[in-house]
């Protein structure tokens, strides 16, 4: 089949140039597309397919299971640009993570003027009660996944931080086996970065996170039904650990415990998979909630959660705004990955402009996620916008907007031709206490749908493996 498709020049495609040319990290790619029939590609995705379906690699939406849409062209990273990733993403979440200790703490970058404060405190995930918490080792956020996009010139963005409960690395593991086992021989010419080892790295960062040497780990799912359980069953097994939840804890002895047909089992850290409200589930006698249970436990040194609770006041889309001055408050460097320019509803100024321009602009909710709480105005109805409109003049502080990016595409295989589609990058980074790791590439995540920029699993969007270079 011919490599080659129509697109606008101003969009930034990863797999060629505007000439048309492949992009040297993909020639071989493109030679290997160019030798194969439309028939045998088609063939090669229905048996990546199977395979993920074989594997289980599975997302629940509305009670129904299903096989999270994959695409068999990868996203390859030169080995260059991934160096100059991995290296952003370390200075971004040291920063956030000296903001939760210091919020938590000697609230010095509000003292200072650098975050105001009741931007802060009026966060939907600030926890009061966390205030003087040490966790072990000063990490708040153990494991992050910062979404990435790139807009026309092929800059790199920040998009968003996610701080409590990222998912999506079980689709990274499975989309890498599954290209193992359909192309083999493709992947063995390129070679990537081999990405088998996250869940080895993922339990030396929560070990980390107790003060015990030998630490007993669960990991905490609010059950069957959430949508990434298959993920939460893969990681526990992998590493190990006890899959519980909720209804299976207690405290006993002054320590968590989970209980089975073992009887009680002492849990030195919980990996959380599941948001703060997750712990109400659990009402153990002598709190007033299952978070103050959680907090207290904490408090006082008998356990470690990731990520901590409180590290959600990090995720809040407003206080994004603000990472690039805590970079220079904490680091006294320069963010070596920019935030997209944004608007903060909550000042005058820009709420003005916000309003005015409702229909260029994308408008978030600043304690949503998934894509829920959001505003595309260039796609959206004149009605849908006054709603918006009305949300942001009732509730500033919870809206923040940003310009309609142009994300970056990668082909997919559309009857019978190559076709564009929108794509941004999870990469999953995991805090040890002595060491941030970077694990090498991350989910791309793709929207399927011609011209959407949603790319969440939940709202139609799929996944390709993800190769970065060797160097």
């Amino acid at each position: 089949m011919t490599v080659s498709f129509n697109q606008p020049q101003a969009i930034y495609n990863e797999y060629f140039t505007s000439s048309g040319q492949p992009r040297p990290e993909i020639a071989r790619l493109a030679d290997w597309i160019d030798r194969l029939t439309f028939g045998q590609l088609e063939q090669t995705e229905a048996a990546a397919e199977a395979a993920l379906r074989e594997l289980s690699a599975t997302f629940v939406v509305e009670g129904e299971e299903r096989v999270l849409p994959f695409d068999i062209l990868p996203r390859v990273i030169s080995a260059q640009t991934w160096q100059t990733l991995e290296k952003g993403l370390k200075q971004r979440v040291a920063a956030l993570n000296h903001f939760c200790g210091d919020v938590y703490g000697p609230q010095q970058i509000m003292q200072d003027g650098k975050v105001p404060r009741l931007i802060v405190e009026s966060a939907a995930h600030f926890l009061p009660a966390c205030r003087g918490m040490q966790p072990p080792g000063g990490v708040w956020c153990h494991v992050s996944g910062t979404d990435l996009v790139r807009d026309a010139d092929g800059q790199w963005y920040v998009l968003e931080d996610n701080l409590r409960v990222p998912s999506g690395i079980a689709y990274v593991l499975k989309n890498r086996q599954v290209m193992e086992r359909i192309v083999p021989q493709l992947v063995e010419q390129f070679d990537p970065e081999p990405i088998d080892h996250y869940s080895q790295q993922l339990q030396r960062t929560l070990a980390a996170a107790s003060l015990s040497k030998n630490p007993a780990i669960a990991l905490l799912t609010p059950g069957p039904h959430e949508s990434a359980y298959f993920e939460h069953a893969l990681l526990a097994e992998q590493m190990g650990a006890a899959l519980v939840e909720a209804q299976d804890l207690a405290i006993a002895d002054d320590y968590l415990h989970y209980s089975s047909d073992r009887g009680l089992s002492k849990i030195d850290v919980l990996y959380r998979r599941g948001d703060t409200p997750l712990f109400n589930q659990f009402q153990p006698t002598g709190y007033s909630s299952g978070v103050a249970a959680m907090i207290d436990l904490c408090q006082r040194g008998r356990l470690g959660i990731a990520n901590a609770i409180g590290a959600g006041v990090a995720d809040d889309k407003v206080i994004y705004a603000y990472v690039p001055e805590m970079i220079r408050y904490y680091l006294s460097e320069d963010s070596i990955l920019p935030n997209v320019p944004t608007y903060l509803c909550w000042r005058e100024r820009d709420r003005q402009y916000v309003l005015e321009h409702l229909d260029e602009l994308v408008v978030k909710a600043a304690s949503e996620e998934g894509g829920h709480g959001m505003l595309i105005g260039p796609h959206a109805s004149q009605s849908e916008r006054e709603d918006f409109a009305a949300k942001i003049q009732a509730r500033p502080r919870n809206y923040m907007a940003q310009p309609t990016l142009c994300l970056s595409q990668i082909p997919i295989v559309v009857d019978g031709k190559l076709e564009g589609r929108h794509v941004d990058l999870r990469p999953y980074i995991l805090h040890q206490g002595d060491d941030i790791h970077v694990h090498p590439g991350g989910l791309t995540r793709v929207a399927l749908e011609k011209g959407s920029l949603v790319v969440n699993s939940s709202q139609g969007g799929g996944s390709k493996d993800t190769w970065v270079l060797k160097r």
